[in-house]
């Protein structure tokens, strides 16, 4: 099996606000890109490949609503809290955190977890208090992979070293697996590897040999669980990841680079289109 992810990140946000939305008004914007994509994705075998986008919360109903009977398209989320409700319990005193009860009542079946932008915000928190210990990370993360899994949602778990990191990659990834993944059901989990110190205007990309080499180191600490190259599957790299056997599929922001930088439904599936050629192409 395949996994074909799209992070939308704050994609939603107009250009004349900074943003980068030139789709369509923000209020249609969830709906927009699963009306604008799943019937062209209902081509591919669905044994074969799934299709996953996380969105921002905000538009997790208009693009639930937009899915028909037949819609390929599985709704996430970006991450949920560390606790849940509970029967008889916290019932939802949850002010500016997303439980993952609140994600599965709004039509979502997985969520995206551990991405180097959550773990960033983490860290920067945990260092206003003083602690600097990287596993205290993980360990939060790991309560969150287990409030998902525990509410039946499916989790994309992302992990990944930095450029001063990069030295000691398999004690800082094995780490990542090892505390984020501690007791954790795997089945119900896909990893993603975004090679953090190549991410970014000016950094040059992770290469191919690189990418099989971490691909292999992951499946090799986690029995084989599904590898999906988390630094962007793009227009441009989707021939080379599709030619990697260790790697089971790939995530997509943005699709446009240059000129009216954002997310676009066409390219969307024309990356697709270029990473599936390749994987049938083997």
């Amino acid at each position: 099996m395949k996994h074909i992810y799209l992070n939308l990140k704050r994609f939603d946000v107009p250009s004349e606000l900074g943003g980068v939305n030139s789709l369509c008004p923000i209020s249609d914007w969830g709906g927009y890109i699963v009306e604008h994509t799943q019937d062209a994705l209902k081509d591919y075998d669905p044994d074969a490949v799934e299709f996953v986008m996380y969105f921002p919360e905000a538009h997790l109903l208009s693009a639930a609503a937009a899915r028909d009977a037949l819609s390929p398209v599985k709704i996430g989320c970006q991450s949920v809290y560390r606790e849940d409700v509970t029967p008889g319990g916290n019932f939802g005193a949850f002010t500016a955190n997303r439980p993952a009860a609140a994600m599965k009542a709004a039509g979502c079946v997985s969520t995206i977890i551990g991405h180097c932008e959550e773990r960033n915000d983490k860290a920067g928190i945990l260092a206003e208090a003083g602690v600097t210990d990287t596993a205290a990370v993980n360990r939060i993360l790991n309560k969150e992979i287990k409030a998902a899994i525990a509410r039946g949602l499916d989790v994309l778990y992302c992990i990944g070293e930095k450029s001063e990191e990069q030295q000691r990659w398999q004690e800082v990834l094995g780490a990542q697996l090892a505390i984020g993944l501690d007791g954790v059901d795997t089945s119900k989990v896909v990893i993603a590897y975004e090679p953090v110190w190549s991410i970014g205007p000016g950094k040059t990309p992770a290469d191919r040999s690189y990418i099989q080499k971490i691909a292999a180191f992951v499946k090799e600490k986690t029995g084989g669980m599904d590898v999906v190259y988390g630094g962007g599957l793009k227009q441009d790299n989707a021939a080379m990841l599709s030619s990697i056997p260790e790697i089971d599929g790939g995530l997509i922001a943005l699709t446009r680079f240059v000129g009216e930088i954002g997310y676009y439904p066409q390219e969307y599936l024309e990356i697709i289109k270029r990473y599936m050629e390749g994987v049938k192409a083997l």
